[in-house]
């Protein structure tokens, strides 16, 4: 087996691991378990909350104490046990604080998987540059496909998505194990926790349009964590009209489409940070957001199913344009000294405050607009097109204060993507 296969296998199941649950989890908490909608976005800020400082902590343990995959193995049996936990949970509090301890121990094993297989392929002597994207893109591969399964075994509304999650998280972590050897380079002088987090890379604060930046990574954010809470519990919420609808029945496997829009709107994004520059590429996110859910409170499975097919597509450019055009910004305004830690920040901002302040924020919108049973806990209305045109508002005051704010002008002569 060669290790461009191995590694293939690697990426496939890192992402198999967390397809297998994320999207889903949202409508099994609240529709099952009767979770209140800010009980709901208090689980998923537990991935803001981890990435706030896990990753980095072991990424420090990864570069000066144990070597990178037996971390990443670790990492992924301990975080096994607490999804086997998290099956047995109907207390809202106690889920909460077992997913945290999950996120403490996944969120660092994105950059984990990314680390050994940098360090086996630079071992091997391959262009890391040129092979290791096509080994990632079956990282989306395995979350896609995992969405797939959950949905179609009807495990999207039990505690089976948990269960079949750590099982595959038992097998990456055992897998992990295989791998060639990472150890730490206990002769390189390891950066600080301060560092990693990108907290020294605080310096850029002193520039106006480094503020704006990051405050609006903070901000769109929060975006994300509005439709992988509740995109599921929105489309199901449609069983009653239209019973018979794909759409309604398969709502996991069509939210998947906007993972497949993520991975076609990479292969855009050259062209359009050439052709219009950073600042428009982030505007055109924003805006992406806005139709985002906008087109979720104007679409519905019968007439309106082409509004919730573009929701989908448009989501691809929603994420990826900011993400990957921000990075780029950071990289090309930050010294060359401290990239590194701002890269740090940009993540910290927006996959850590961001997420956690859009966990709880749109948990405590979705409450507003719900009618419950008292004594049963169960769901009597919900009025979703309010929810998400409260949401579409948001971004849309983002996007009409962006261009003023941002003080930022493109250079057609600038390689950005070099």
């Amino acid at each position: 087996m060669s290790i461009k296969f191995r590694l293939t296998i690697l990426s496939f199941l890192q992402f198999f691991v967390w397809g297998a649950w994320l999207i889903s989890i949202g409508g099994y908490i609240g529709g099952v378990l009767h979770f209140k909608g800010s009980e709901i976005g208090a689980v998923f800020s537990t991935l803001g909350i981890a990435s706030l400082i896990s990753p980095a902590i072991m990424g420090i343990i990864a570069d000066k104490y144990l070597n990178a995959e037996k971390v990443l193995g670790l990492c992924h049996l301990i975080g096994a046990t607490t999804l086997i936990w998290a099956s047995t949970i109907k207390d809202p509090n106690l889920f909460f604080w077992v997913m945290l301890v999950n996120s403490i121990f996944y969120m660092p094993t994105i950059a984990l998987t990314n680390t050994v297989s940098y360090n086996v392929l630079s071992q091997k002597g391959f262009d890391v540059v040129k092979v290791f994207p096509p080994i990632r893109s079956w990282g989306t591969v395995g979350f896609i496909l995992a969405m797939w399964i959950v949905d179609l075994t009807g495990w999207k509304a039990s505690n089976m998505q948990l269960l079949f999650s750590a099982g595959c998280a038992i097998c990456m972590g055992l897998y992990a194990f295989s791998m060639p050897a990472c150890p730490p380079n206990k002769t390189q002088k390891s950066s600080s926790i301060i560092s990693q987090l990108g907290l020294d890379a605080f310096v850029l604060f002193k520039q106006r349009k480094m503020v704006v930046f990051f405050l609006f990574a903070m901000l769109l954010g929060a975006a994300l964590q509005i439709t992988n809470a509740f995109g599921g519990s929105f489309l199901g919420s449609f069983a009653a009209t239209y019973p018979d609808s794909f759409v309604v029945k398969h709502e996991i496997l069509t939210l998947s489409i906007s993972q497949i829009s993520e991975t076609l709107f990479i292969l855009a994004i050259p062209f359009f940070l050439k052709r219009f520059g950073i600042k428009q590429v982030m505007l055109m996110s924003i805006f992406a957001w806005v139709l985002r859910f906008g087109l979720f409170g104007i679409g519905n499975p019968g007439s309106g199913i082409g509004m919730l097919l573009l929701s989908m597509i448009v989501y691809g450019m929603a994420f990826d344009f900011f993400n990957i055009s921000g990075s780029l910004f950071v990289e090309k305004e930050a010294p060359t000294n401290i990239r590194a830690s701002a890269q740090g920040l940009f993540m910290f901002m927006t996959n850590g405050l961001g997420a956690i302040i859009g966990g709880y924020c749109s948990g405590l919108v979705v409450d507003f607009y719900t009618k419950t049973n008292e004594l049963t806990k169960e769901i009597i209305s919900r009025d979703w097109q309010s929810i998400w045109f409260i949401f579409a508002a948001y971004a849309l005051v983002l996007g009409i204060i962006f261009p003023f704010v941002f003080k930022y002008k493109h250079e057609k002569s600038e390689k950005l993507l070099s």
